[in-house]
């Protein structure tokens, strides 16, 4: 996970060290959150037309090692992208994301919370990236904030219709909470040599977990890393401007495992996500929380957390299957097979994508499934039952000249994902 405010900056030329690419076991998933992306008026009409500049580097340099962007939600200056490795994308079910504005009355979105949930592997799981209020007396409206999000965010699923009733939740962001109290000397003091303890029963999030019940459900690492606000760009140098803002842990990352259900004298039963908690259990631990200074677009230095999810899965199966049959050339018609493994309502907006392999990175020439309905037995759209097969073909005149290495993908509109792919096959 990386959370970065990048104070409306382009994007920095290599973002291998932000997204920890050299560490071992390689990454399942990846979520980043930024805030401050640039979000002119005109700037944020170009990026709905097109993606914007940091999602195209992330792409870029996720794609070529097999990550495939799941999904991604902006809210002008606020973004939240997610990766993950294709061998995960026929478990990553039930998308969703949300929006919520809190700045400048809740017009223009500079401010509030985006969040994407999932099920992943049969788990809730839910990332909420946040930019909160600013400045140092503004730590109670920062809460206000937070709770505002958390109350407004609906999701249409029956089970977890808000952010709290995943089983796991991620909030992070620039939550501009500050240090309070301390003089600039004191605080510069205690940075340098690296006494980061000595401020951190002044930091506001620490002090407000005391008092608010929601803060204590939720968990964090030590903040043994240099307080990410404010620097002078492209520096490792705190403010020097007339301002001198003092430094602070405005940028952090907090989890949440949703407590097990307690038994009441009205209702003297635990609900159901109590026995699943016992069966399904799922563990949250944390092996890295720092910043990295050595990026200086922003006068923020991005916050970076890996963690280890162990779960056992509740789902296991793919829900579609896709074969290839024979050899794909050019010049002769080809087929391929889609079977049906579990009960799974389709629909007639599904389709089935034909993508490159091309250095790495996916290209997509989409093929609408509706195309080919006429030559399958029966409708595209079903209730399917157990190992329904399914087969497709394609007119030469469909397939790509371009010689070289292909998948196919099912995308699903009920799910919102691609939930199969082919393995990886040659068309020449």
């Amino acid at each position: 996970m990386v959370t970065w405010n990048v104070g409306t900056a382009e994007p920095p030329a290599d973002v291998r060290s932000l997204l920890q690419l050299d560490s071992q076991p390689a990454t399942d998933l990846f979520v980043i959150g930024l805030q401050e992306v640039n979000a002119t008026p005109v700037r944020y009409i170009s990026d709905l037309i097109s993606e914007d500049s940091w999602s195209h580097l992330l792409m870029d340099t996720l794609a070529p090692m097999g990550y495939i962007k799941v999904t991604s939600v902006r809210m002008q200056g606020l973004l939240l992208i997610l990766f993950a490795k294709q061998v995960h994308l026929p478990f990553i079910r039930d998308i969703q994301s949300t929006y919520t504005r809190t700045g400048l009355f809740g017009y223009w979105g500079n401010k509030g919370g985006v969040s994407v949930r999932f099920s992943f592997y049969g788990h809730m799981l839910c990332f909420l990236n946040c930019h909160l209020a600013a400045h140092l007396n503004y730590a109670l409206q920062r809460m206000d904030e937070f709770e505002y999000i958390l109350d407004r965010q609906d999701f249409d699923m029956y089970n977890t219709p808000q952010v709290l009733d995943h089983k796991v939740v991620f909030w992070f962001g620039d939550l501009n909470f500050r240090i309070a109290d301390h003089g600039m000397h004191f605080l510069r003091s205690s940075i340098n040599n690296g006494r980061f303890n000595l401020l951190w029963n002044r930091d506001q999030l620490t002090m407000m977990k005391k008092q608010e019940p929601i803060l204590q459900e939720f968990e964090e690492g030590p903040l043994c890393f240099k307080p990410t606000y404010k620097f002078d760009r492209f520096s490792e140098t705190y403010d020097t401007s007339g301002k001198k803002r003092k430094p602070a842990w405005t940028d952090r990352i907090l989890w949440r495992i949703k407590p097990k259900a307690i038994e009441t004298e009205d209702e003297n039963r635990s609900t159901s996500s109590s026995a699943d908690d016992d069966e399904y259990p799922i563990k949250v631990t944390q092996d890295m929380y720092t910043c990295d200074v050595s990026y200086g677009v922003s006068d923020h230095k991005p916050v970076i957390a890996t963690f280890n999810l162990e779960m056992r899965k509740k789902v296991e199966t793919p829900v579609v299957t896709l074969t290839v049959e024979g050899h794909w050339s050019a010049d002769e018609d080809a087929t391929f097979t889609y079977t049906i493994l579990e009960n799974f309502e389709s629909s007639t907006w599904d389709w089935i994508g034909l993508y490159k392999v091309r250095a790495g990175q996916t290209k997509k020439r989409l093929m609408d499934e509706q195309k080919h309905r006429k030559r399958q037995k029966g409708d595209l759209h079903h209730k399917a039952v157990m190992h329904l097969l399914f087969k497709v073909q394609m007119n030469k005149n469909e397939l790509p000249l371009l010689a070289g290495d292909y998948v196919l993908g099912y995308y699903s509109t009920n799910m919102q994902t691609l939930i199969a792919f082919s393995p990886t096959f040659q068309v020449s």
